[in-house]
């Protein structure tokens, strides 16, 4: 999983850097955050560098990205991992939706849109779809075709055991961490440099990974066997 939070940082004045992340979960379903990079901005082309990082440490061997909809990092993730999965965060997709629906029509539309995402099947989800496009096509034209040119990254989580989809479809479990980190930096305020801020983060990320170590995500261990299948099948 991927993302990122915003931080200010003194410099002659405060400024934003942003601390990009990437948190993994193994075959045995433990978590463990593998890297993270302060940067000024989080494009695609500001994750590549850390993508290239986990591809020279010797990661090969991944099922499925998870980050928001950012434009270019599906195809920076797949020059290095082409064999990989991308799942774009289905709720910054929904939020983002919403955030352009008329008052009056939100709470409408975020029910249709659960009846996309919030099924177990791809058939179920290609159905809801359909009956969502059809309704709110001629009030919400942009919309409805946004849906349409990504769904096929918006519903690659349906190729994944039940188990683990509420978890894989959504950025959310890595978003958590970074409250927590985000949090105990609104005690400190504006940190005093880069080198700082890396200091302050890698404390917390070793604090949270030596917590982690024993707990295995909500899931993953009924789906054990069905993921490693997946891997043999896809990298034998």
């Amino acid at each position: 999983m991927l993302d990122g939070m915003w931080l200010s940082v003194r410099r002659d004045t405060v400024e934003k850097e942003v601390v990009l992340f990437v948190l993994g979960i193994d075959e045995e379903g433990y978590r463990e955050i593998l890297d993270f990079e302060v940067n000024p901005s989080e494009g695609a082309e500001s994750w590549l560098e850390m993508i290239k990082r986990l591809y020279d440490r010797g990661v090969r061997e991944v099922l499925l990205f998870v980050a928001d909809g950012i434009t270019g990092l599906e195809e920076r993730i797949k020059e290095y991992f082409p064999k990989a999965d991308f799942q774009s965060c289905v709720v910054h997709k929904v939020r983002n939706t919403l955030n352009k629906v008329r008052a009056k029509n939100k709470k409408e539309v975020a029910k249709d849109l659960k009846k996309i995402y919030q099924v177990s099947t791809e058939e179920e989800a290609l159905k809801g779809f359909e009956k969502f496009k059809k309704k709110w096509q001629s009030k919400y034209p942009k919309l409805v075709k946004s849906w349409e040119q990504e769904l096929y990254k918006l519903l690659t989580f349906l190729k994944y055991p039940e188990a683990i989809q509420r978890v894989i479809y959504t950025t959310n479990l890595i978003e958590r961490t970074i409250k927590e980190i985000r949090k105990r930096v609104k005690v400190i305020g504006a940190l005093p440099s880069v080198s700082a801020v890396e200091k302050f983060v890698y404390l917390r990320v070793a604090m949270l990974n030596d917590r982690w170590s024993n707990r295995v995500v909500n899931g993953f261990l009924e789906s054990r066997e069905e993921i490693q299948e997946m891997f043999l099948r896809r990298y034998s």
